[in-house]
């Protein structure tokens, strides 16, 4: 019997196959589970998703190797609620985690009765591993391995530096006390213990994760790889950089050259799984957390959506993601069926013939998808503070907070952290905006106006959606006053 892996990744493929080692022996014929997470990847950077300045041979492969999704969706346009939404399977407001926690009370995480992938594989007798980024809680409790994970290598907050040494920082912003740019406070740890970290980031979280198949090839394991790359701080090395010579911005030849680092990863990771003979025997789902931002002077793209991280349109929300799950899914498949973070919890579980945890609200992937033309299966719902969006079929409903001032976003990262932002009803009043993203994903045309009808029925969908939510546990850490095709808008962080 063919043994199965699950391989979940957000910016992860391989390179053309060189020979197979002898296939795994072990009498367990479920999968492995790889969830790869990648960290603010932008959708239009990927080559699979139409992008044209990057190569990327490795994430490209992978796309179609199996299915690629154009409309995949993150719960959450930041880090931290939208890896708590992917972890438990359950939308973020339903627990309060709705805005970014980094550098708040550490006793701030994801509520400890909250059911994690990680608990569901282990309870199911999968050997657990999470490395990379982890950005849903640090103290006893929160930590990784309190929440199903047998071993933890990375850092527990939302950003580090590639390099061991700060001084490596390449990218430094105009404003703020020192004009770091980089953000570098959180070190690489193992388990609990801080480690000497040896080489780029990335290129060590690959090491890692090659250590972990090894070990375990003759036994199921899941592994989520949280890639912190791109997100800040702009850091390559200089082989990756002269790939890019060409690029005349530093931020954009820099960003060029972390997704062409993570893509050779990515690509060096499916090698390990040949050289074990479990390529075959290996599903991977690919995903970003969200969107790229808008406050690295245009380095990365999310073209043709409109928006970036922190924004609830498309550009912020919409994410690259595929699965490759040999005998499972055919190959060479792009999907337009809607698709949501959420939906990695209960796929996970039928291929851990584990039950799907009560509450948990996506739907498995392996199952068949709606009849073409007929009406999408569910909404999809997006809150934070006092934005929000819908999303049902072909209708995308926005209600934002109106701002009069537009902030300086190439510099946002420069600037203090105020904190403790009340997310409420800007004086100024709301936006409401209704696009047909199945024929406008860049959202240009509202047609709120035109259809009062779906904007009543899409503000009732979510009224009713949010019955079942809290109130967020924490205030906002930041906002964002920015614009989006002349409308100014308040976001929260």
């Amino acid at each position: 019997m063919k043994r199965w892996i699950a391989a979940v990744a957000t910016g992860f493929l391989g390179v053309a196959c060189m020979g197979f080692a002898a296939p795994a022996k072990r009498t367990d014929t479920r999968p492995n589970v790889i969830v790869i997470l990648a960290d603010d990847l932008g959708y239009g950077d990927l080559g699979a998703y139409g992008g044209k300045v990057i190569p990327t041979p490795n994430i490209d492969a992978l796309a179609r190797s199996g299915v690629r999704y154009t409309d995949a969706y993150a719960t959450a346009a930041v880090c931290a609620p939208s890896r708590a939404g992917l972890l438990t399977g359950r939308h973020q407001s339903r627990f309060g985690f709705e805005f970014n926690p980094v550098g708040r009370d550490e006793q701030t995480g994801v509520p400890v009765n909250e059911t994690s992938i990680a608990q569901v594989m282990k309870s199911a007798g999968y050997t657990t591993s999470m490395i990379g980024k982890w950005h849903t809680g640090q103290a006893p409790g929160f930590h990784p391995l309190d929440r199903g994970f047998d071993s933890f290598f990375g850092f527990l907050g939302g950003a580090a530096s590639y390099y061991a040494d700060p001084a490596e920082s390449a990218m430094q912003a105009d404003t703020g006390a020192d004009g770091a740019m980089n953000r570098t406070r959180f070190p690489v740890i193992r388990d609990h213990q801080i480690i000497d970290q040896k080489g780029y980031l990335t290129d060590v979280f690959t090491d890692e994760a090659g250590k972990f198949i090894a070990a375990n090839r003759d036994k199921p394991f899941f592994l989520y790889l949280a890639y912190n790359a791109p997100h800040t701080p702009l850091q390559a090395p200089k082989a990756y950089t002269d790939r890019f010579a060409n690029i005349a911005s530093p931020h954009q030849r820099l960003y060029a050259a972390m997704v062409s680092s993570l893509d050779d990863n990515i690509g060096r990771l499916r090698q390990t799984l040949r050289d074990e003979g479990l390529e075959r025997d290996t599903v991977v789902i690919l995903l970003s957390d969200n969107g790229c931002p808008n406050y690295i002077r245009g380095a990365c793209s999310n073209a043709p959506l409109a928006g970036y991280k922190a924004f609830p349109w498309e550009g912020g929300v919409r994410v690259p993601f595929m699965i490759s799950a040999p005998g499972r899914l055919p190959a060479g498949v792009v999907s337009n069926r809607e698709v949501s973070t959420l939906d990695i919890m209960p796929t996970l579980a039928r291929l851990s013939d584990a039950p799907k945890p009560v509450g948990a609200e996506g739907q498995d992937l392996l199952g068949k998808p709606a009849p073409k033309g007929k009406a999408a299966e569910r909404a999809l719902f997006w809150r934070m503070g006092p934005n929000y969006a819908v999303r049902d079929g072909r209708w995308k409903l926005l209600v934002v907070n109106k701002s009069d001032t537009v902030q300086d976003m190439d510099n946002i990262l420069g600037a203090p952290v105020p904190d403790g932002i009340k997310a409420e009803v800007s004086p100024l009043g709301q936006w409401v905006l209704l696009f047909d993203v199945a024929a406008d994903p860049g959202e240009k045309h509202d047609l709120a106006a035109r259809h009062p009808k779906v904007v009543a029925r899409l503000s009732k969908a979510f009224s009713t959606w949010d019955k079942a939510n809290i109130d967020p546990m924490f205030t906002s850490r930041r906002q964002f006053r920015s614009e989006v095709d002349g409308r100014k808008v308040q976001l929260f962080n």
